[in-house]
């Protein structure tokens, strides 16, 4: 590690000699196996921007010009080249390392969602407000994935890009051909197109008299197409990509060749005006066994053998695989039932039933609003679709929710994977909203399954409702311990759990009754603080919803039985189960004193989920202590 323990700053690696850039590089690539081997996480993307990120910090300025990256997992050898490599032993732990671009983390990093085909977005304020401020002399530097221009958040902010003549606006597109899986849809056949079929071979086979009606016009282009050719001069060659726009386009060049990486970068940041550069990489480049692992190219990783890359411990079945499971012998059941993923069918848990039932699935790329519209033409065409995205994806289909599927009562089945707390990825993959946005979404309904039983019921259930849409979510990880239910009201409530004081102590019939509503996997931790609590002499009822929104009536009359009422959840505070119950009671006239244990309103630091729930005062021990207390309160001591 020679070199790169010489790089701390981008001036360091601006005055390395050309020889030793390809020994850094190679540096750069075992460094980051054996830290994210370690610690877990985006290991493939990075292995394929290494030459390209080395040769954005020689060219531009940083942080003077702005370099942002799309959805910035991406971004390892950005922080390596910027001060940072002696905190990758922190990599997405507490009070570490973040795994995206932090602002608090460095100058050199002016976002931080981890939330794709926003980038482009940004670029565009940054160089409006440099404009404005008479910063003529810097570029804003855009860093997208092929995967990310399938969302058209990208084209609507190219559009606003593509205007402003007199703004340098550096566009990288990093094609390496894939997001989590294969990158689909029409653009990414363009691009394919050109990465196939280099456009200098295409011209000179053409002649100079057909550059025009290619786009690509004037002499000086076809001299360099010639001297190309000829192995004389730089690889880049402007040409016009979609005329529409007007953006001039530079590539394919090779992402893994220092001097055409370096060479096309100079002409982006000397040219005035917007431009695309057309990057070629290849995804876990330079790690035989994320070269080899074909589904993902080892996208993200847990703790690994930086040798074999052979995973350290073996995870058991979680929710995922629950639910690609039943939802392909729904298929099998019902040929109405279509499955929509955005870009992620293996994290997901769509690939299974995408392999059994091929015509019935679609990849709609990274665009949940889209996906979620397209489902709402699948529905008005007699057609159930089942939309499986990530908890913290669905804010941003949150209009398409509401007015394209709500207000037409289509039945739309959406699955949340990752809801709740997610941890180590951080602020913006925690999946801590859904419930306080579903919620006001008229006529929708809501379940939260506890274990693997109530995920196979509640989706067969899900399916079956015609008359508007159904939310399934549920949480990261491996599944709990099966919660049977003691008793089912009719409103498919679950008793789960009653204590009876009598039983625990030489209580009298006056103990005072704590009435605890678990939503989901929170069942469990509800179950373990009812029998520390009853032990002080409480009777204590436990319920599960499952379906938690609308609320159930059955929990209206329980709530007026009990002298507490406690919801639990790992959702916000504010417009989760809780506050929908309290607002019935309200409704009812119904005075019961109630309580909320919930995540609350603020955006959560990157840790384990289990470091952030104790932190959040979410886990056994302080759920029981804020219980104790509130008892307390209100009964004595």
């Amino acid at each position: 590690m020679g070199i790169l323990n010489s790089i701390s700053t981008p001036a360091d690696l601006k005055a390395l000699k050309d020889e030793d850039l390809e020994v850094l590089a190679e540096e750069i690539r075992t460094f980051l196996v054996d830290k994210v081997a370690a610690t877990g996480g985006h290991l493939g993307p990075n292995l394929g921007v290494v030459e390209l990120s080395i040769g954005l910090h020689r060219v531009f300025d940083s942080p003077a010009d702005p370099i942002i990256f799309d959805t910035s997992h991406q971004s390892y050898v950005h922080k390596i080249l910027t001060g940072r490599a002696g905190d990758f032993d922190t990599l997405r732990q507490k009070d570490g390392l973040s795994g995206y671009t932090s602002r608090a983390e460095s100058e050199h990093d002016w976002t931080e969602s981890s939330h794709a085909s926003a980038a482009l977005s940004y670029a565009d304020g940054l160089s409006k407000a440099m404009q404005l401020n008479g910063d003529s002399e810097h570029s804003v530097v855009a860093v997208v994935g092929d995967g990310a221009l399938t969302g058209g958040m990208c084209w609507e902010a190219l559009n606003n890009i593509a205007a402003g003549k007199d703004r340098n606006v550096v566009v990288i597109v990093n094609d390496n051909g894939r997001s989590y899986s294969p990158t689909i849809g029409g653009f990414a056949e363009n691009l394919a197109e050109l990465r196939m079929e280099p456009f200098y071979d295409r011209v000179m086979e053409k002649g100079k008299t057909s550059l025009k009606s290619m786009g690509w016009v004037g002499e000086r282009t076809f001299e360099a197409l010639h001297a190309f050719k000829e192995g004389v001069k730089s690889t880049v060659i402007p040409t016009e990509m979609f005329p529409e726009l007007g953006m001039k386009y530079v590539g394919p060049v090779n992402g893994h060749n220092l001097k055409a990486v370096e060479n096309a970068l100079k002409y982006a940041h000397d040219y005035e005006g917007p431009i695309i550069v057309h990057m070629v990489t290849e995804k876990g480049r330079g790690y035989a066994p994320a070269e080899q692992d074909l589904d993902e190219l080892m996208h993200s990783t847990g703790i690994m053998d930086p040798v074999t890359g052979e995973p350290k411990s073996v995870s058991k079945p979680g929710w995922t695989a629950v639910f690609s499971d039943e939802l392909t012998k729904i298929g099998g059941q019902n040929e109405d039932v279509i499955a929509i993923t955005a870009a992620m069918a293996g994290p997901t848990g769509l690939a299974k039933f995408a392999a059994n039932y091929p015509n019935r699935f679609f990849d709609v790329g990274i665009a949940e609003q889209h996906a979620l519209t397209s489902a709402a033409g699948l529905a008005l065409g007699g057609k159930h679709p089942v939309v499986a995205i990530y908890s913290t994806f669905l804010n941003r289909a949150f209009d398409q929710l509401l007015m394209d599927v709500g207000l037409l009562h289509l039945p739309v089945t959406i699955v949340l994977d990752r809801s709740g707390v997610t941890g180590s990825d951080g602020a913006s993959h925690n999946g801590v909203w859904d419930l306080a946005l579903t919620s006001i979404v008229p006529g929708i309904r809501v379940a939260a399954p506890r274990d693997e039983i109530t995920l196979r019921e509640l989706l067969n259930e899900a399916v079956g409702i015609d008359d508007g849409p159904t939310v399934i979510r549920f949480p990261k990880g491996e599944l709990p311990t099966p919660v049977e239910a003691l008793q089912t009201f009719e409103d498919g409530v679950d008793l789960i759990g009653y204590i009876d004081a009598a039983d625990q102590s030489e209580t009298e019939d006056s103990a005072p009754s704590v009435l605890i509503v678990a939503v989901g996997e929170r069942a469990s931790i509800a179950l373990k603080v009812a029998e520390r609590i009853a032990a002080r002499g409480v009777n204590v009822t436990v319920v599960d919803p499952r379906w938690v929104i609308p609320i159930p009536q059955s929990l209206v009359a329980l709530a007026d039985d009990h002298d507490l009422v406690v919801t639990i959840e790992d959702g916000v505070i504010h417009g989760g189960v809780g506050s929908l119950l309290s607002d019935a009671l309200n409704a009812a006239e119904i005075d019961t004193p109630r309580r909320q244990v919930a995540v609350p309103q603020k955006y959560l630091d990157h840790a384990s989920r289990n470091e952030v729930l104790a932190d959040h005062s979410l886990d056994l021990d302080a759920v029981e202590a804020s219980i104790n207390g509130w008892m307390d309160n209100l009964f004595g001591e």
